[in-house]
């Protein structure tokens, strides 16, 4: 795998979120949050800042990276495509959803389309189970999704 260059300005901004923290390896999973936030995702590049400036083992840093689903090693799209499969959703059809907009970007879960802007994923549960099948794109929630309303809401972000 290629080493990936990283923006110095942001690499800055991330140095100064850890000394914000006080350099606390406590804050691990706050500093880690803060630098996907800046960087979109959290590449080896990446945790190796981090390891470096709270003074924590590398192997440390990319196990907290790996257990937390929230956390992501590969960039993703501009506007990120979640599915519930929680079990409201699930039992609602929510995989069907979860295959159009598979079949349609022709990307599987996990990945981005090649123009970088759609990533899609699925998670465990939103927390708006009368809405079922849900589906979010970025911070916007959709509700009671039909396989049949997948093109109308990537049309939404062409």
């Amino acid at each position: 795998m290629a080493e990936i260059k990283l923006a110095e300005s942001k690499v800055q901004e991330l140095k100064e979120v850890c000394k914000k923290f006080n350099y606390d390896k406590g804050e691990l999973i706050n500093v880690l949050h803060a630098a996907q936030g800046i960087f979109g995702y959290l590449p080896a590049e990446v945790q190796e800042v981090v390891a470096d400036q709270l003074n924590v083992n590398i192997a440390h840093v990319y196990g907290v990276v790996t257990f937390y689903s929230f956390f992501t090693m590969t960039p993703k799209g501009k506007h990120p495509i979640s599915i519930c499969m929680g079990t409201a959703c699930y039992v609602r059809g929510a995989e069907k959803v979860l295959d159009e907009f598979k079949r349609l970007l022709d990307v599987k879960v996990g990945e981005t389309t090649p123009d970088g802007k759609f990533s899609v994923s699925s998670l465990r549960c939103v927390g708006a189970c009368g809405l079922a099948p849900v589906v979010t794109v970025g911070e916007k929630v959709y509700g009671r999704v039909a396989p049949e309303d997948v093109k109308d809401i990537l049309a939404e972000y062409k």
